[in-house]
C-alpha cells in the first residue's frame, strides 16, 4: 500500500506528515487545495434563502426613497419654536405612509404625520404625538425639541449605487427582505454544492431492521444528513457500502462523477477490512490519514478525480468532532462562502477533573453554564469514549484541549467553542 500521496496535490503542502498531522497544519492544507464553484444561478428571492450570493448587490435605489417620519406626530419648523416659551402652531393637515401632504408648510404652521410618511415641503423636524396639545386647529410644543429629530433621511439604510450586500454572503431572512425592499425578485447565487456520502462496514445495518448477533443500526449516515442538510447543500445518499474492494471502487467512481465532494464514514483506520486508503491511491490522491486528535485520529483528506474526499472515522463522535472541525469550513468555502466565520472560542474556568496525555489535541464534549454569581463555567459531559454519541446531545461547548495540555484541574481556564451556530 502506498504511504504518500502524489507529488502533484502535496506541492504545496511542506513539512507533511500523513501519519500524524497536527490539527492546525491540517486545517491549513486543505484550504490550500480548496477552489469554490462558480457555476451562478438565477432564483427568485423567496427561493434564495440559505443561498451564496454570486455577485454583489448594488442598490438601485435609495432605502428609503424619501425623508420620512420615524413616529406619530407633527411635522413642524424647527425654525418656528420658541427656545423658552411653549409654541402654537396652526395644523393645516394630515401626512399618511404612502399619502403625502401636498403642499408646502408655511411659518406658523404644522401638519400632522404618520409613522413612515413623506416630510411635507418645507418641514424639518418631527414632534412626537405625545409632547404636543391639541386644541381644534391649534397644536401647542413645548421646549427642548431638537432639529431633525425623529427624521429617517432618504438613502440612510441604503444609498443609491451603495453595495447592499457582498457576493460571498449566506442569504439569511433578513437579507431577504433587504433584497425585497430593493425591489429585487430575482437573485444570482452560486449553485448548490453536491456532496455525496456512505458509510463502510459489514457490521451495519438499516434502521428499521432486527440486529443480528454483532450489527449495529448505522447512526453515521443520520447525523451526517442532519449536518449537511442544515448547511443546504445538495446530497446524493448512497446507503451502506459493504466491505468490499469492488463495491467501495465502484461507490467511489459513482460518486467522484456526480458529486463535488465525496464523504465516507468507517474504512480508514488501521484493520484489515479497511480497503479506502488503498482505493484512493488508485483512484486518486491521498494527502493525508492520520490527525494528531482525539477523538478522530483516523482521518483521510484527498482526491477522487475532481471530487474531494474526506474519509471520517467510524465512531459517531468522532463523526461529528473531525465534521465541525474540518469538513464545515471545507464545504463552505467550496460553495463559494466568504468570508467564513468559525465560531469563536474563548477560556472559561472548567469545574470538572479532565483526563488528557500531551501529544494531541482533544476536543472533549463540555457543559456551558453560569454559577450561581453569574459567570460562566464548563463542565464535562460524563465519559468521552468516541462511541459515546449521548454527549454530544448533552453537550453545548467542545472543550479544546491543546497539544501540550496535560490533566487538567477544577478552577483551570480552558478554551472552549460553543456547538450552537455550527452544529
Amino acid at each position: 500500500m502506498t504511504t504518500a500521496a502524489p507529488p502533484s496535490l502535496l506541492s504545496c503542502a511542506d513539512d507533511y506528515d500523513p501519519n500524524s498531522m497536527p490539527v492546525p497544519k491540517a486545517r491549513a492544507i486543505i484550504k490550500q487545495f480548496l477552489h469554490p464553484i462558480t457555476t451562478v444561478e438565477h432564483v427568485h428571492v423567496r427561493a434564495a434563502l440559505g443561498r451564496v450570493l454570486a455577485h454583489d448587490i448594488i442598490s438601485p435605489l435609495n432605502v428609503p426613497a424619501h425623508d420620512n417620519s420615524a413616529m406619530d406626530g407633527y411635522a413642524i419648523r424647527h425654525a418656528d419654536l420658541n427656545e423658552e416659551l411653549e409654541t402654537s402652531l396652526q395644523l393645516i393637515g394630515t401626512a399618511f405612509a404612502g399619502v403625502p401632504f401636498n403642499g408646502t408648510m408655511a411659518a406658523g404652521q404644522t401638519v400632522r404625520i404618520m409613522t413612515g410618511a413623506v416630510i411635507p415641503n418645507g418641514a424639518d423636524t418631527i414632534i412626537m404625538q405625545e409632547h404636543a396639545v391639541v386644541e381644534n386647529t391649534t397644536i401647542r410644543i413645548g421646549t427642548g425639541h431638537r432639529l431633525g429629530q425623529h427624521v429617517r433621511r432618504a438613502g440612510e439604510d441604503l444609498a443609491h449605487g451603495q453595495v447592499a450586500l457582498r457576493r460571498g454572503f449566506t442569504l439569511r431572512p433578513a437579507e431577504i427582505g433587504l433584497i425585497a425592499s430593493l425591489g429585487l425578485a430575482e437573485v444570482a447565487v452560486y449553485r448548490r454544492l453536491r456532496v455525496a456520502f456512505f458509510s463502510t462496514g459489514d457490521e451495519l445495518i438499516s434502521i428499521g431492521s432486527p440486529l443480528a448477533a454483532g450489527q449495529i443500526y448505522d447512526s453515521n449516515r443520520y447525523t451526517l444528513y442532519g449536518m449537511l442538510q442544515r448547511l443546504g447543500f445538495e446530497l446524493i445518499d448512497m446507503g451502506v457500502v459493504r466491505d468490499d474492494p469492488k463495491l467501495i471502487e465502484a461507490a467511489f467512481r459513482e460518486a467522484a462523477a456526480v458529486a463535488d465532494v465525496v464523504i465516507t464514514s468507517g474504512g480508514v483506520s488501521v484493520g484489515e477490512a479497511d480497503f479506502v486508503k488503498h482505493l484512493l491511491n488508485n483512484l486518486g490522491e491521498v494527502v493525508f490519514w492520520k490527525i494528531a486528535m482525539k477523538p478522530g485520529r483516523p482521518l483521510a483528506y484527498g482526491k477522487i478525480q475532481d471530487a474531494h474526499f474526506f474519509g471520517l472515522p467510524g465512531n459517531p463522535v468522532a463523526v461529528m468532532v473531525t465534521f465541525y472541525q474540518f469538513v464545515r469550513e471545507a464545504l463552505l468555502q467550496l460553495a463559494g462562502v466568504d468570508p467564513i466565520k468559525p465560531a469563536p472560542t474563548f477560556h472559561v474556568p472548567c469545574t470538572s477533573n479532565l483526563k488528557k496525555a500531551p501529544g494531541r489535541t482533544e476536543f472533549q464534549r463540555g457543559i456551558l453554564s453560569r454559577d450561581a454569581q453569574g459567570q460562566l463555567t464548563v463542565a464535562v459531559t460524563g465519559e468521552q469514549g468516541s462511541g459515546i454519541l449521548r454527549s454530544m446531545t448533552e453537550a453545548n461547548c467542545f472543550m479544546i484541549l491543546p497539544t501540550d495540555q496535560g490533566n487538567v484541574t477544577p478552577g483551570t481556564l480552558v478554551e472552549v467553542q460553543v456547538l450552537e451556530g455550527i452544529v
